[in-house]
């Protein structure tokens, strides 16, 4: 299987949750401190360094206020 961190899709994913980040007016920590993991998983998240599994995306979904299936939908059109 080929590598994702790096891939368009990957990016476009990183690009989508950075910007519900901000629709929602929270910082880095205060999103970390909703989820409850540290600031060093959100900031290594948004700088591409690292994988978000699906259950993580569902929990970013309730945490940003946003429909997962609608940024994966987003994903699974996006030519190679």
């Amino acid at each position: 299987m080929p590598k994702t961190l790096g891939d368009h899709r990957h990016d476009a994913l990183v690009r989508y949750l950075i910007e519900k980040r901000g629709e929602a007016g929270l910082k880095q920590v205060e999103l970390a401190e909703r989820m409850k993991v540290y600031q060093s998983f959100i900031a290594r998240l948004e700088s591409g360094q690292r994988r978000v599994d699906v259950v993580e995306l569902v929990k970013l979904s309730e945490v940003l206020g946003f429909d997962p299936t609608e940024i994966v939908g987003r994903l699974a059109r996006m030519s190679d």
